[in-house]
């Protein structure tokens, strides 16, 4: 299993297809997969590819959505190798399935493809290929890309999809878990308890059988918390975040403000804590490029039997909400030496750069 694509239902798809391709370097696709009432856009970054749908009229199931939700994601979909055996799987364990399998041909590839609900309003697509040439999207393989001047391009900033947030109810999580766990075969890994003088969460990490897919999914463990905001706003359950890997998070940030992307702050007293930690491995001269970008950093300490090998070392950073409400939002990330799952001091920082922003917002005291 991977991620395949993830889809938005927003308000205007021609206006986010051009933000995309704007403020973090994704090009549009030549191919449009719309219908008579609703326009789809699908930009792609790297092995990242976004579907972007709005109503055309009100009969629409993006203008469904949009009178039960705010702009957001809708669908996240898995490339799995046997469709029958997984829609069979969530059958078996009382998934609600939307759309029976479906058969297409596109090109030289054979698309089988089921849907099946999830939590509040997201839903799950399963696809499977055969005969697939290189990496095939539901619609468009990976050549013909167009940039803002509609140039063909092949400018990648992403390597992949890290990782993908679901935030639930309280007293939820257990159930969300053991859904993806029957349902999905995800495994769980993590768990954070995150707590300060103001609010709290609780998350527990899963990841699909072979490692690709990790979904984080959250409960609010205060009346305040930031995830509860996230549910009232939302409207329910719903992905609060996606993360897209890159191998070079400090050049990419750069490009990504002179594009007038938005990015939570961090202060700079985070950096002057950070350099009293034991086992930094960063330059001076890095750390300085990082603190200028405001990139969060953390590390595993090693233990004097791992002395000598280079700690895996987590670069994060996290945008404003980029829809209206304060509810979406993207993550970058860049794993270096190996580096693994999540790390807690990233997690704290984000937790109290949220809140911080909730406070801005007169949603918490």
């Amino acid at each position: 299993m991977k991620i395949d694509h993830v889809h938005f239902y927003v308000e205007d798809a021609k206006v986010w297809r051009d933000w995309f391709v704007r403020h973090l370097g994704f090009q549009a696709a030549t191919d449009r997969i719309s219908s008579f009432h609703t326009c789809t856009e699908v930009v792609k970054n790297g092995s990242v590819c976004f579907f972007l749908s709005s109503p055309l009229l009100p009969t629409s199931p993006v203008a469904e959505f949009l009178r039960q939700y705010p702009p957001g994601v809708a669908d996240v979909a898995f490339a799995v190798e046997d469709v029958e055996g997984a829609i069979a799987l969530a059958q078996k364990h009382g998934a609600t399935i939307l759309q029976p399998i479906q058969e297409r041909q596109v090109g030289t590839a054979l698309i089988k493809c089921g849907k099946i609900a999830a939590w509040g309003g997201l839903t799950h697509t399963l696809i499977e290929r055969s005969l697939v040439s290189g990496h095939l999207s539901l619609v468009f393989d990976k050549g013909q890309m167009t940039n803002d001047k509609g140039q063909i391009t092949n400018d990648n900033t992403f390597t992949a999809i890290d990782h993908i947030v679901l935030n639930v109810a309280v007293g939820e999580l257990d159930r969300a878990v053991a859904w993806y766990e029957k349902i999905l075969n995800f495994q769980p890994q993590q768990a954070f308890k995150i707590k300060t003088n103001r609010s709290a969460l609780h998350s527990q990490v899963m990841v699909s059988h072979n490692g690709s897919v990790q979904l984080p999914i959250n409960e609010p463990a205060s009346k305040n918390s930031q995830i509860q905001e996230f549910l009232d706003v939302n409207r329910g359950p719903g992905i609060q975040h996606i993360a897209l890997r890159t191998t070079n998070l400090v050049s990419a940030i750069a490009k990504f403000r002179a594009s007038g992307l938005s990015l939570l702050s961090v202060p700079q007293t985070y950096y002057s804590q950070l350099k009293q930690r034991p086992g930094i491995t960063l330059s001076p001269l890095e750390l300085e490029a990082i603190a200028q970008q405001e990139i969060l950093v953390d590390w595993q300490e090693c233990t004097p039997l791992e002395e000598g090998n280079t700690a895996p070392l987590l670069l994060q950073i996290f945008t404003q909400p980029i829809f209206e409400q304060p509810t979406f939002f993207f993550e970058f990330i860049e794993r270096r030496f190996q580096a693994q799952g999540f790390g807690e001091g990233n997690f704290r920082a984000l937790f109290e750069a949220i809140e911080s922003e909730q406070i801005k917002r007169g949603t918490l005291q």
